[in-house]
């Protein structure tokens, strides 16, 4: 009776012999498998950076814009609804009596404009906000400092800007007390921002950041200079940001006078955000992982191919093990453990191959490709499926062959 480590001796010997064949039949599972890797590495890792970046515009961040749902036509006469965020809701919403929950509030007003310094221009976004701005988004001064309220309320020209616009602006030196000029008011640079990197619209370290009140005298270009853009609120902590974003969108309808239905506002969260991001990712990755899947299909598909042509190479041998005793099962047994390690091996080849992707497409996208260790071991228990499976045909046809059939066939 032949038994498992015959069989397996068997089993390689006669794989060894055909060694391109089976090579190239272990292609298309290898490809598979490094397909269905490197598609989920590519969603989990697009995923983990889009949520990296949500976290990094602010610690538990809450924030209120202006709805654009809001149509000419929707607004109420009478002086009724306020149609833009002003300063008065960025002071409402700092009450602790009216929402208690947030530690912090930073209102926004934003225009792009045109830096000049001694030594070249450059173009911008220009924010007006107040020194909580800092806290609210989660952002460090790397020189110099911030401004401070008291220059807020006077109006003081000074600024704060990123380090990518002091690359731009000053090739050489400290830009720390250098005046520039932004849409030809003059503003002396009072701090450096620490780098942040980018975000999943624009450059987080190419900004300017000016006193609200200073932006409105001299920078604003809306006809209304108590209204802002956006107004940033920073929760106590990830635990009460829901009851925060309540608080904050209770006092607003009741402000404005509007009800959920007609809000002339939106309030999103840093939950909502990575929700809706890990959704998006999520099925995108679920679309490219089964995709990828369909070439493990094609790579068993190949198996079965390559064993049946396997048996009917080798009728006189199967036929000659039968004649000296094989039963049906060893036959089977035997083509089956062909087939199952093409799988193996293919599915082992692609592991490597998948990882060895990983590292390469890294820094070419400059993203992280995160290995799915579950995925991963997944896939090698599929490729071993599809071994087995697409063996299980040829195995069965090896097995019933006639051993007097079989020998004298040419």
């Amino acid at each position: 009776m032949m038994g498992w480590t015959e069989t397996l001796r068997t089993a390689i010997a006669a794989l060894n012999a055909r060694r391109m064949r089976s090579a190239l039949t272990m292609l298309g599972i290898l490809i598979g498998i490094a397909a269905v890797m490197l598609t989920v590495g590519l969603g989990q890792g697009a995923q983990q950076q889009i949520t990296d970046q949500i976290s990094s515009l602010g610690s538990n961040l809450i924030s209120v814009s202006p709805s654009q749902s809001t149509s000419s036509g929707g607004f109420r006469g009478g002086g009724s609804a306020v149609s833009t965020l002003t300063m008065q809701d960025a002071e409402m919403l700092a009450d602790p009596q009216i929402a208690p929950d947030v530690v912090a509030v930073a209102p926004t007003s934003s225009t792009s404009g045109s830096l000049q310094s001694s030594e070249t221009t450059w173009t911008s976004t220009v924010v007006g906000t107040v020194p909580e701005w800092l806290t609210v988004r989660a952002r460090e001064v790397d020189t110099g400092r911030f401004f401070t309220t008291a220059e807020v309320d006077s109006s003081a020209n000074v600024a704060v800007i990123g380090s990518e616009t002091s690359s731009e602006l000053f090739s050489v030196g400290s830009p720390i007390g250098q005046t520039i000029s932004i849409n030809g008011q003059s503003f002396t640079i009072i701090g450096v921002l620490a780098s942040e990197g980018s975000s999943t619209t624009s450059s987080l370290d190419d900004t300017v950041l000016v006193p609200i009140t200073t932006f409105a005298s001299r920078l604003s270009t809306s006809s209304s200079a108590n209204s802002v853009s956006t107004i940033y609120l920073s929760g106590k902590d990830t635990d009460s940001l829901s009851a925060a974003y309540q608080q904050v969108n209770t006092a607003l309808l009741a402000s404005h006078q509007v009800t959920s239905e007609n809000a002339d506002f939106t309030v999103t969260t840093q939950a909502s955000l990575v929700e809706t991001a890990t959704s998006v990712t999520g099925i995108l990755t679920l679309l490219l992982g089964g995709i990828a899947a369909i070439s493990l299909l094609v790579g068993g598909i190949g198996v079965m191919n390559i064993m049946l042509v396997s048996v009917s190479e080798r009728v006189r041998e199967i036929g000659l093990r039968k004649a000296l005793g094989a039963t049906p099962g060893v036959i089977r047994r035997q083509f089956l453990v062909e087939a199952g390690i093409l799988g193996v091996l293919g599915g082992l080849v692609g592991v490597g191959l998948g990882f060895a992707g990983a590292a390469i497409l890294t820094p070419i996208l400059s993203m992280t490709v995160l290995i799915s260790i579950p995925a991963t071991l997944i896939a090698l228990a599929v490729s071993l499926g599809i071994g087995l499976v697409a063996g299980v045909y040829p195995a069965s046809r090896a097995a019933k062959l006639a051993p007097i059939d079989a020998l004298r066939s040419e």
